[in-house]
């Protein structure tokens, strides 16, 4: 399944690398899940503490947290870089990332300008460096795939968003003027969700959905130059918004048009594939590509509607877009890895994908994520059903937080009481 490059165990990362960023992010989840109970509604104000606040928590604590997991695991997979030092460079991320992403949460709701100050220091020197790695060694790659041109432009939006990010909170901090501190505002937020969320998971998508389901490959024009199109789109509206910040809403029509027809590419293809069977992955795929149809109509009508309600489907249904997707990598990924490790270090009793986590725990996770959308687009009309979407969140990222420690202590028993092939007696 993974070996289309050449994937060997020496190139793939340690399996507690990718682990543990799924596990921090699906801790952010769960308190994602807490902080509804005491935001409520508030959390769709997009001018609240509270919104900013749940919105960085999923979007830096969750989102970031997996999306490094998937380019740890992805980069040698996809576009056969080899990372060295995986560890080494996974606590440098890690550790700071966290304690920058809880010391922006604290300073959000206190006000506090060093906070400000601490988050940024924490948060620049944890990702940038990183950033800056992947992206060297992806330009240094003799041959490119449209996956890793993807990626390449994927992570070229991150530095963009971590500088625009740094000038906020370096403004909050006290430390500059912020004289286009309302510009920059607006491109934080596209570059964030288009530019490195929409972007990364695109270029993933461009390998995996083929790889996966056996589906006809993306047209050559999709793959090739979409991904350029959204950072080109991305950078001029930036440019020309400290400007004119009415250009965005011209760009974002353009790029809801842009992302509303990879969907339906994309879904067109899941009708296509080649493997009969239908797991729960290909139904979270479907459900984010439907998301993001919706969440991109929603974007186009609110100015020309200004109904509050319209623009809080759009980001609703933006989460549900990225989290589905998220949510299906990670059913394909954790049960390959653990079997992938085991098998390569010579375990003939490894377990085989379904026993790590079997299709059916993937399919009730389904369930669960389907009905949180539902509650969260219920209580924007009826508020008291956010109580029902907190707890749904909860219990979605805590099965996501279970399937983790069971894979991992699978993969530890294994090791433990495993037996592996005798080499000298064949």
């Amino acid at each position: 399944m993974f070996d289309q490059n050449g994937l060997s165990l020496d190139q793939a990362p340690p399996i507690s690398v990718v682990f543990r960023f799924f596990f921090s992010g699906a801790l952010f989840g769960i308190l994602a899940g807490i902080l509804i109970f005491f935001y409520r509604t508030d959390i769709f104000d997009a001018s609240s503490i509270a919104a900013v606040t749940f919105t960085h928590t999923l979007t830096l604590g969750v989102m970031l947290s997996i999306m490094f997991a998937a380019l740890f695991q992805m980069l040698p997979v996809i576009a056969g870089v080899t990372l060295t030092s995986p560890v080494k460079k996974a606590n440098w991320v890690q550790y700071p990332f966290v304690a920058g992403v809880i010391s922006l949460l604290l300073a959000f709701n206190l006000s506090t300008p060093w906070l400000f100050g601490l988050a940024s220091l924490l948060l620049g020197a944890s990702l940038l460096p990183i950033a800056f790695i992947m992206l060297k060694n992806l330009l240094q790659l003799p041959n490119h795939s449209s996956s890793s041109k993807g990626m390449l432009t994927a992570l070229l939006s991150l530095v963009i968003l971590i500088f625009l990010a740094l000038y906020m909170t370096g403004t909050l901090a006290g430390a500059l003027e912020g004289a286009y501190y309302t510009q920059i505002k607006e491109a934080h937020y596209s570059f964030g969700l288009f530019g490195w969320i929409a972007l990364l998971i695109i270029s993933i998508s461009f390998q995996v959905i083929e790889m996966f389901y056996v589906t006809p490959a993306y047209p050559v024009l999709v793959s090739r130059y979409l991904p350029m199109t959204l950072l080109l789109l991305l950078i001029i509206s930036t440019l020309i918004g400290l400007f004119y910040p009415d250009i965005w809403g011209v760009s974002n029509i353009l790029l809801a048009l842009l992302l509303s027809g990879y969907a339906l590419l994309t879904l067109k293809r899941l009708t296509q594939k080649k493997r009969p069977l239908t797991d729960a992955t290909v139904w979270f795929w479907r459900l984010g590509l439907s998301s993001l149809l919706v969440s991109m109509l929603s974007m186009v009508l609110t100015p020309f509607m200004d109904n509050m309600f319209i623009k809080t489907l759009s980001y609703i249904f933006f989460a549900s877009f990225a989290l589905s997707i998220v949510f299906a990598m990670f059913y394909k990924i954790v049960p390959f890895l653990t079997w992938f490790h085991l098998n390569s270090q010579g375990y003939f009793t490894a377990p085989m994908m379904h026993e790590v986590i079997h299709p059916k725990t993937a399919k009730k996770h389904l369930y669960i994520h389907l009905a949180t959308i539902v509650t969260f687009v219920l209580s924007v009309f009826i508020p008291p059903f956010i109580f029902v979407a907190g707890f749904l969140t909860i219990v979605s990222f805590t099965w996501m937080t279970y399937q983790i420690i069971h894979a991992h202590k699978l993969y530890k028993h294994t090791q433990e009481t495993g037996e592996k092939f005798d080499m000298g007696n064949m």
